[in-house]
């Protein structure tokens, strides 16, 4: 009767832990999110500006370099927190948390794409 009882507080600790970690996945999932927003503004310092491509003006300016001081900050912030995020979930084996994690990916890809898009 007491392992029973001690089993199924076991289990609700367990189940506390999951869901604590899955609310942290998605706040870190839609940290992600704002950041890649956040990319994307940042680089569209950086881009093209429209008339100019219509005219068919390719002036040398210092927009690559606008482009990488815009966009640094951001990236190194995200890469070192999803290489955090990533390390936890390994180390915890919270394999369910790696779902969210994976969809970073997407989240990331689509923003460099709309990014270099405008280049």
């Amino acid at each position: 009767m007491e392992a029973a009882i001690r089993n199924a507080m076991h289990s609700e600790q367990l189940n506390r832990r999951n869901l604590t970690a899955q609310r942290w996945s998605v706040v870190l999932l839609v940290l992600n999110f704002i950041g890649a927003v956040v990319y994307v503004v940042a680089a569209s310092n950086g881009w093209v500006i429209p008339r100019e491509r219509e005219l068919g003006l390719h002036s040398v300016t210092g927009e690559p370099y606008v482009w990488a001081l815009s966009v640094f900050p951001v990236c190194v912030v995200f890469l070192v927190l999803n290489l955090t995020w990533g390390a936890f979930i390994l180390a915890r084996k919270r394999w369910h948390s790696g779902i969210f994690w994976l969809l970073t990916i997407p989240i990331w890809l689509a923003a460099v794409v709309l990014d270099f898009a405008h280049h």
